[in-house]
């Protein structure tokens, strides 16, 4: 489980964050610190200021830190202070990105664009790979749909394609796939009882004042919520060949 907010706002944010996920189970903190907003009027993140927040956050926590990249430039930074390296759904064929990505060695997180096939999620994968990186962890976050009721079509089968056409880890984001925070618990559910490596989930202190995304964000007691019954989930999962075997 990766989480934490879809944008570094303070010190006092990032680090209420990664310290109450870290607690609550959670293996990676996420923080966008470049943000590609649709929008030139919109935030646009906290840039060096933001990696060096998370990345002071996540070593308190005890936890590592994804960050994602926009350009070739803001690597010489990410690959100073985080763990991983993210490149959006925007980016996804942005190969000479990918190519720099991939020689800073750091793992790198490769999310879907929304137009993409499997196919090219895969060439794209390929691109880091073939620079000697074999970090690399595939993000099914959605495709562009034509009803406004989510934000994307989260492609679960999609995914689990991925997973039979590769030998990468693919993870689900259910934050960018419906946009709606009262999806993001049972998809996350899902994508683990289908056999998924793992999520990536947006969580804010106060989802109501969120700089962005603020209407996709879990608050701490609604991510508390789902690592419980995600673990009761693994709980029944790992019981169920026990019980098949005694028969």
């Amino acid at each position: 489980m990766i989480a934490g907010p879809c944008a570094i706002e303070s010190r006092a944010q990032i680090d209420l964050t990664a310290k109450f996920v870290a607690s609550a189970g959670a293996q990676m903190v996420r923080g966008g610190a470049y943000k590609p907003r649709t929008s030139p009027y919109a935030f646009q993140g906290l840039g060096e200021e933001g990696v060096k927040l998370i990345a002071d956050a996540c070593a308190n926590a005890g936890l590592p830190a994804v960050v994602e990249a926009l350009a070739e430039a803001q690597l010489l930074v990410l690959e100073w202070y985080v763990d991983m390296i993210q490149i959006g759904a925007r980016n996804m064929q942005n190969f000479a990105l990918l190519q720099a990505a991939a020689r800073t060695m750091k793992p790198i997180l490769l999310k879907r664009a929304p137009f993409a096939t499997l196919d090219e999620v895969l060439y794209a994968a390929e691109y880091i790979l073939l620079e000697g990186n074999p970090n690399v962890v595939l993000c099914e976050r959605g495709v562009r749909g034509f009803d406004p009721q989510t934000r994307n079509l989260f492609d679960l089968g999609g995914a689990l394609r991925l997973k039979e056409l590769t030998h990468l880890p693919v993870i689900a984001d259910p934050s960018h796939a419906t946009g709606r925070v009262s999806l993001i618990e049972p998809l996350v559910l899902a994508a683990a009882a289908a056999g998924l490596d793992g999520a990536i989930v947006e969580v804010h202190p106060e989802p109501s004042v969120a700089l962005s995304d603020a209407e996709q964000a879990l608050d701490f007691e609604a991510f508390s919520r789902l690592m419980r019954r995600l673990d009761a989930l693994r709980g029944t999962l790992e019981l169920k060949p026990k019980l098949t075997a005694l028969k």
